[in-house]
């Protein structure tokens, strides 16, 4: 593969170093808050941040943006933490907005007193009427010539706890003119009566996300803080807030946006990916069908994958819609390469070979990965009565069908070639049964002719005296449309057939399976063994081909 040069941001961040920028003052951050699990759009700013970090050898902050109690937990700080480490980063600093609440409520009192800044005690709905349209200037408060000293000591009543929520908030006092709409004397603080998860009940006011962003990466040195290009307005506030607080001492953060990672058949809205969890759609953040990276790790899908994926998508400044069947081949590029190979049959049909003599068994040799040569061989188990799949037998075949069918013959894989002779069925009419004859000269490696005589088709098959139960989930998208979100109603957008429960027949080598081991089940995908599961089962992560493609 060919070298990529480097992005836009590396390019920004070398032309720093090359005007004077000290490589040694380097710094970098992940900032999620903490109001749900990290999910697959979060994949593109978690590797950029971090591969930056190993590239330039510099430090990485981990900090909680954790501003709204209402919607945060530590539950959701444990699963960030965990799904970073599980794709292999590890942080410098572990970092929380929090922390800094003392130092934000303090330089919100110089705001005040450089009258940069005033109490409004408007409700919220008359603020959003006066902000305007981008077409249409902004009317200021009645409160925005508040006398300062007496928006101090309604600050400090609110710090205090001494008024309702919704009574107050402190606004910045910028231009109600600005073509910015956030320019336009933003929220800074406001009452909130709620439990955090790290400070309890210590705080009655809590700051706003676009005051805490650039204010915490000044507290912590971050030299470039990178953003998302929905950010990209937010990029002047940034900057009039950290001139408010001038003067400055050591590095001043500057901030650049990079396109987010859009995903077709894909939702990554934190509040849409709750009511899937609450409306009970899915079983919890971290079920497989959820665009989460513990969902995608419960699914099958590899951190080297991912990162793979987010490596060939690359930053840019563009907005687009990555097509999933992308990421889909990444994870099976990297499967492909590392995955044992195994027998399983999702819907079994029970073989007798008539001609094969009873209580007779024999090993045949598979590969355990034939991209591995250096793994070697094991053996599998050939008996007399075998299952195969339902679908690769039909008693009146379509055209072009080229399995088993009454006189047609087929090569059960790495085995022999068998010919089908008779059907059982049940009261039901149903295919209980299929008798058949083999040729006990086509065995596979023989290097005989018969061994070498070639048939239309080669089928897996598992042993009926060996096999083992398994309950395999089949997993489809979540979504049936490819922009989900976009109507009114998320819910009738749902796939309703995402998930499909199989009873399997598997060969015995997949009953060691620990959690989280990968296979290629032949012919039919690649799949994992499902975590904290009593019995044994098995998730499929991906098919062996796009199976999407029209």
């Amino acid at each position: 593969m060919k070298k990529k040069g480097p992005n836009f941001i590396e390019q920004i961040i070398d032309g720093d170093i090359s005007r004077g920028f000290k490589k040694d003052d380097l710094r970098f951050r992940f900032p999620p808050e903490p109001n749900g699990y990290l999910h697959i759009g979060h994949l593109k700013a978690i590797c950029l941040n971090f591969n930056l970090g190993e590239k330039y050898g510099a430090p990485v902050n981990l900090r909680f943006d954790d501003t709204n109690p209402e919607k945060e937990a530590k539950e959701y700080v444990d699963a960030i933490k965990n799904d970073i480490l599980w794709l292999g980063y590890k942080w410098n600093k572990e970092c929380y907005a929090s922390d800094y609440f003392e130092q934000l409520y303090n330089w919100a009192l110089v705001l005040i007193e450089k009258d940069l800044a005033y109490i409004d005690s408007q409700s919220s709905k008359d603020i959003a009427n006066q902000k305007g349209t981008p077409t249409k200037e902004g009317k200021a408060s009645p409160y925005r010539d508040r006398d300062k000293e007496e928006s101090l000591k309604v600050f400090k009543e609110m710090y205090n706890g001494e008024h309702k929520q919704g009574d107050h908030v402190l606004r910045a006092k910028i231009n109600m003119s600005s073509p910015n709409m956030l320019m336009r004397d933003p929220v800074i603080y406001r009452v909130m009566d709620s439990n955090h998860h790290r400070t309890g009940d210590r705080w009655k006011i809590y700051p706003m996300y676009d005051w805490t962003h650039g204010e915490s990466d000044y507290i912590e040195q971050v030299s470039h803080s990178l953003c998302t290009l929905e950010f990209e307005p937010h990029r002047e506030l940034y900057d009039w807030f950290l001139d408010s607080i001038s003067p400055l001492e050591g590095i001043r953060p500057k901030q650049r946006e990079f396109s987010r990672l859009n995903l077709s058949y894909t939702i990554t809205s934190k509040r849409n990916l709750a009511k899937l969890v609450e409306e009970g759609v899915v079983d919890g953040w971290d079920d497989p069908r959820m665009p989460t990276i513990s969902g995608l790790r419960n699914r099958g899908y590899t951190p080297e994958s991912l990162k793979s994926f987010a490596l060939t998508v690359g930053i840019s400044k563009r907005e687009n819609v990555i097509d999933v069947s992308l990421l889909e081949f990444c994870v099976r590029t990297h499967l492909n390469e590392e995955a044992p190979r195994a027998m399983a049959v999702l819907d079994p049909l029970k073989i007798s070979i008539i001609n094969y003599k009873e209580n007779k068994e024999e090993n045949v040799n598979f590969d355990i990965n034939p991209q591995k040569p250096g793994q070697g061989k094991r053996e599998v188990l050939f008996s007399k009565n075998i299952y195969i799949e339902r679908e690769d037998f039909q008693e009146n075949p379509e055209e072009g069908f080229f399995r088993l069918s009454l006189g047609e013959e087929v090569r059960l894989k790495n085995a022999y070639i068998i010919k089908a002779k008779n059907i059982i069925k049940n009261e039901k009419g149903q295919i209980t049964e299929v008798e058949c004859e083999y040729d006990e000269k086509s065995k596979s490696g023989t290097n005989t002719e018969e061994s070498n005589r070639k048939v239309k088709a080669t089928i897996h098959w598992v042993s009926a005296e060996t096999a083992v139960e398994a309950t395999i989930n089949i997993y489809d998208r979540l979504f049936k449309v490819a922009e989900p979100g976009k109507s009114q109603d998320l819910l009738s957008e749902v796939n309703e057939n995402s998930l499909e429960i199989k009873s399997a027949k598997v060969e015995p080598y997949l009953a060691s399976a620990k959690d989280g081991d990968h296979f290629q089940f032949q012919r039919l995908g690649y799949f994992v063994r499902t975590n904290n599961k009593k019995t044994l089962e098995f998730n499929k992560t991906v098919g062996l081909r796009d199976g999407w493609k029209k």
